[in-house]
């Protein structure tokens, strides 16, 4: 069982910087890979960032290739997510995940969602 934790959301200009935090609980954290996604009113959920296990991988969707960073310390049970050059339709809110088996890429493959915490972008 993993427990999840968002912090680090909050309203930010464009242009400007947010870095968003997930805690998590249980021992196994290294062996999962972790996610974030968003969902913007009136939208459906969708990928942003993954990373693998051990770091050494990872994925982001286009849409903010070159401008988030996500990285992750097993020893500390956290994943981050470093959000630069940010414009008002990063504005969601942004959920941390996690996938056993996979890449944590796709909605389907999460097995622990965090509880989101919301990133607003003003213009």
């Amino acid at each position: 069982q993993v427990q999840l934790v968002e912090s680090g959301g909050g309203l930010a200009q464009a242009g400007g910087s947010l870095r968003l935090s997930c805690a998590a609980s249980g021992r196994t954290f290294s062996s999962y890979a972790m996610g974030w996604f968003r969902q913007a009113p009136g939208k459906e959920r969708e990928f942003v960032a993954a990373i693998s296990w051990g770091g050494r991988s990872t994925y982001y969707a286009d849409s903010v290739k070159g401008r988030f960073a996500i990285s992750r310390d097993n020893t500390k049970k956290m994943v981050y997510l470093q959000m630069n050059s940010l414009k008002p339709e990063d504005t969601a809110v942004y959920y941390c995940a996690a996938a056993t088996f996979t890449t944590a890429q796709t909605m389907g493959d999460i097995d622990y969602w965090g509880q989101g915490t919301q990133v607003t972008v003003s213009s």
